[in-house]
């Protein structure tokens, strides 16, 4: 830490480890900081320099080359987030650094990012077993929800309108209902004709619905529904509905074939990050030892 400490006054490297750590931390630039975020930025960009430093000076970092397009195109992605070259340039001056210090940095990052991919690559390769054990101790994770089908007819609640009254409004709702005649056959005709919510176009349609979607009312209402059953009146936050269950779709785990590309992704992602954690811890003991 006292080598990023001491760089502080006089390297744009550790301005742009400052800066990135306080976009990181706190979405905001050094000169927004006030004095106790400041330190934590400070502390935090002082791990990160060093880390920095202990890997590109790694023998893995031998040999490793930037080309021009590289740095070329990841100064280029800074300088796309301003709107002007004018507030770019004024940005970097505001926290510490200049376009070339601001390069230096980049190529320094780009060299960081190489060598850790190139410790990943050496990560053991997820193998069947390991995707077969993942998916039994995680059920949770691969368990799709019961969904129920569902259309529903509003009659909306608002005092501006006399026959939008909370008791005008029910009214209205329940001489819909008398005329439904519980006819599920009719009920998307009855949306389109009825209906104050913008559903009414697609026949009352809200789709494929799980648990905690609607509003409270509605979600109780619904999952005690039967397939083919049209619920009473409930009263929402919006007015008064009534709800059509059309289909009900149980809950069901995902198979192995489906969920496999995901866990090898999973697995391989945690291969990889174990593989950089055990390489840096390696690297430390050697700088301390």
């Amino acid at each position: 830490m006292n080598l990023a400490v001491e760089q502080t006054e006089i390297s744009p490297v550790f301005s742009y480890h400052m800066l990135r750590n306080a976009l990181s931390r706190f979405k905001k630039n050094l000169t927004q900081l006030d004095p106790h975020e400041h330190d934590q930025v400070t502390r935090s960009a002082a791990k990160s320099y060093d880390l920095e430093c202990l890997v590109i000076q790694s023998p893995e970092a031998e040999n490793l080359i930037i080309s021009e397009a590289q740095l070329d195109a990841s100064l280029q992605e800074v300088a796309s987030r301003y709107p002007s070259r004018d507030e770019y340039l004024r940005d970097l001056e505001n926290n510490g650094l200049d376009e070339e210090g601001l390069k230096s940095a980049l190529q320094r990052e780009l060299v960081f990012d190489a060598v850790m991919q190139k410790v990943a690559a050496k990560s053991a390769q997820v193998n069947d077993l390991d995707v077969h054990l993942f998916y039994e101790m995680h059920h949770e994770r691969f368990q799709m929800p019961e969904l129920r089908t569902v259309r529903h007819i509003l009659i909306t609640v608002n005092p501006d309108y006399p026959e939008n009254m909370p008791d005008a409004a029910l009214q209205r709702m329940q001489e819909v209902v008398d005329k439904l005649g519980g006819r599920v056959n009719r009920f998307d005709q009855f949306a389109k004709r009825y209906s104050e919510c913008p559903s009414a176009m697609e026949g009352g349609k809200l789709g494929e619905v799980a648990r905690g979607q609607l509003y409270e009312s509605l979600d109780s209402a619904l999952f005690k529904m039967q397939a083919g059953e049209i619920s009473p009146i409930i009263e929402s936050d919006m007015g008064f509905h009534i709800l059509y269950c059309e289909k009900i779709k149980s809950a069901k785990r995902v198979p192995l074939s489906k969920a496999r590309d995901k866990i090898l992704e999973i697995l391989q992602e945690r291969q990889r990050r174990n593989c950089q954690k055990s390489w840096l811890t390696s690297l430390q003991k050697v700088q301390q030892g």
